[in-house]
């Protein structure tokens, strides 16, 4: 099996199978109608956004901290954001077992049993901008978001390099939750966006197994990021480079060896 191969392989893998997605539908409209009968007017609206909706959500055997995120945004914007929290806090314990619920700033998480959801408040400002809690201020006040504008960028850039970046944002977060997440899912999934024109026009050969090399090379931890970090991604580079190494050698087999030591194979995939 080429490198290419198995990552088309391991990609097709990376996705939602019809009843993991089926299960969230089931989820999503019962948070959808609970909510709607909990807060009624107290909330202007409430939605899916982040990696569920882009497409790039992995399923929970590839990565344990895959979430649905969902925002409830309040009618009433005068408070700081732990009011929204605790309003949110109060909805799910009423209709949610309380072994599901934990506050994880700046949301309220429910584990359920094949996902977890992630509540995240936001408020209008007078300017008509959706504000989620500041990450800069200790969650104690305001940021503004656009919660669906990133899923634009990514579709386009999806669509202008051959339907192959949502699977290569699947692919690299799969590498990130088996080195234990040396970076935030969201900032990669960004990162690799913005190198879309990079991608565009320079990688004819139209493989995901490029697009994932080029990736790979591009990625840098700031200077401050803690050692366990940096030796996650020089392991990643050091064996990408091996694979592609051994692969333009000839030696196939112990290219996909090399290259299952970054993706490991997800309950086994059939050599072809």
């Amino acid at each position: 099996m080429t490198i290419n191969s198995y990552l088309n392989n391991l990609a097709r893998q990376a996705i939602l199978r019809d009843d993991q997605e089926a299960g969230v539908k089931r989820s999503v409209a019962a948070l959808q109608s609970r909510l709607v009968t909990h807060f009624g007017t107290q909330i202007n609206d409430h939605f899916v956004f982040g990696s569920h909706s882009r497409g790039t959500i992995l399923p929970r055997t590839m990565d344990a901290r895959a979430d649905v995120d969902y925002m409830a945004i309040f009618a009433d914007s005068s408070f700081q954001p732990q009011t929204y929290l605790d309003r949110l806090r109060r909805f799910a314990d009423r209709y949610y077992g309380r072994s599901e619920i934990a506050q994880s700033h700046p949301t309220v998480a429910l584990e359920l049993n094949h996902i977890r959801f992630e509540l995240v408040p936001a408020i209008m400002d007078w300017r008509g901008s959706i504000q989620i809690p500041a990450k800069t201020s200790g969650y104690q006040s305001w940021q503004d978001t656009d919660p669906r504008g990133f899923d634009n960028q990514l579709t386009a850039a999806n669509q202008a390099n051959g339907n192959l970046i949502k699977p290569l944002c699947r692919l690299v977060k799969y590498w990130n939750a088996t080195a234990r997440h040396p970076f935030e899912s969201y900032g990669l999934e960004q990162h690799i966006v913005r190198q879309r024109y990079g991608f565009f026009g320079l990688l004819s050969s139209g493989q995901l197994g490029d697009y994932f090399f080029q990736a790979v090379d591009s990625l840098q931890l700031d200077w401050m990021a803690p050692q366990w970090k940096r030796e996650s991604v020089s392991r990643l580079q050091q064996l990408a480079s091996l694979a592609q190494s051994q692969e333009r050698s000839g030696s196939f087999f112990q290219a996909e060896a090399t290259i299952k030591r970054i993706l490991p194979a997800v309950g086994g995939l059939r050599r072809s």
